[in-house]
């Protein structure tokens, strides 16, 4: 049995990121920059108007002023107007101030009398003017390699002009549930069967982080069955296994990958929920067996299989979120392994939720965020804790 941080360490450095590729930017939320990308153009690219109002000299405008209106400069095309002291030209949002103006006063704060306006209030200079470049300067970068693409970081590069990003590669998934007490949702049980969930929630899993789901099957325990199951399933960048990767006479993944050829990385991991857990390689697929418990695959996941994920997609940060929290309750960790509490974190405080065992699927349903407690270790309540949050 290994340690979680050896673990990780070891099945990071094994994979490598995959080739990256083209995309428009309506394709490319959520995926990772392959390259970095610096400013084209300065934002915004020429002074503009932050109100709909009138371009004048700040220093002609004291309130009660009369000044005349000689032109209108609405957004779109620069029409190279100018305006002297004691003049005004009708201005609209994001339309470029005409040579001269200082300032916008805003329409609410004049009465228009025909061709003239009446300040109703003191002006100052740079009032409601947006300067070039005051957003973002030229050469300026904007995305870095590794960093996810948002929709707001889509919006900033379409504002540089650009209608492409080369991207991270793209994963494919393969996920393989065991076992012969496992029954289809749909399907009709027999004494001592269960609904088999694991396929739900690792296909969601797998989906949220970016991943295409190339295949979903069931395999009974059945030697020749699973070696051929995983065959198919080793075509694919990742191999997502649940159950049968425990110690007992119907758990066969580790003897057939075995046989198979695979190179057995990680054996058994020092966590609760998920010691018996599993990583190889074969055939350039990243094999995962998780642990049949729910919440035991789900830990796992989210620990191993998740950065492993995000590496091969060419991501740099490959932890989940994490966030500090004030504990509602005392907890102790008396087992033999680092545990991961599950919880509930709402207006910065976090409450463990359920039944902490491997099998509370429900408890897992209700919680939104993990708190590691350390072997051995204690904490009280209002203690300020570092929780992660997996719906990212």
């Amino acid at each position: 049995m290994v340690s979680e941080e050896e673990a990780r360490k070891k099945i990071v450095e094994t994979v490598r990121p995959l080739p990256s590729r083209r995309l428009s930017l309506s394709q490319a939320l959520d995926c990772f920059a392959a390259e970095d990308y610096v400013a084209r153009l300065p934002l915004p690219t020429f002074d503009n108007s932050a109100m709909d109002g009138y371009a004048v000299v700040a220093s002609s405008c004291k309130k009660g002023q009369r000044l005349r209106v000689i032109g209108e400069q609405p957004a779109g095309r620069d029409k190279q107007l100018s305006v002297s002291a004691g003049e005004a030209i009708r201005i609209f949002t994001g339309a470029p101030v005409p040579q001269g103006a200082d300032a916008i006063v805003m329409q609410e704060d004049v009465t228009r009398d025909g061709d003239e306006i009446v300040v109703n209030t003191d002006v100052k200079a740079g009032e409601f003017i947006r300067r070039r470049g005051c957003d973002l300067a030229e050469g300026q970068k904007i995305l870095a390699a590794g960093e996810r693409i948002g929709p707001a970081t889509l919006a900033l590069l379409a504002s540089q002009g650009f209608a492409e990003v080369m991207i991270g590669g793209e994963v494919k998934a393969a996920i393989l549930s065991t076992g012969d007490e496992l029954v289809k949702p749909g399907g009709k049980l027999e004494p001592g069967q269960i609904y088999e969930s694991n396929s739900a929630l690792l296909n969601a899993l797998v989906q949220r982080c970016g991943v295409i789901v190339k295949s979903e099957e069931h395999c009974r325990d059945d030697r020749e069955r699973l070696t051929e199951a995983i065959k198919r399933g080793i075509k694919n960048n990742i191999l997502i296994i649940s159950g049968g990767v425990s110690v007992g006479e119907h758990d066969l993944v580790r003897d057939a990958l075995y046989k198979l050829g695979a190179q057995i990385e990680v054996w058994r991991v020092a966590i609760k929920p998920g010691k018996p857990f599993l990583f190889g390689q074969l055939n350039q697929c990243a094999v995962f067996g998780l642990p049949g418990n729910p919440v035991s695959a789900f830990v796992t996941f989210l620990q191993f299989v998740r950065p492993t994920i995000l590496k091969m997609m060419g991501a740099t940060n490959l932890n989940l979120p994490q966030v500090p929290a004030k504990l509602t309750v005392d907890l102790m960790n008396d087992s033999d392994r680092a545990h991961y509490i599950r919880g509930r974190l709402e207006h910065g405080k976090f409450t463990p939720v359920g039944r902490q065992e491997s099998h509370a699927l429900f408890g897992l349903s209700q919680s939104n965020a993990l708190l590691r407690l350390d072997l051995g270790h204690s904490l009280k309540a209002d203690e300020i804790v570092d929780v992660q949050i997996w719906d990212w």
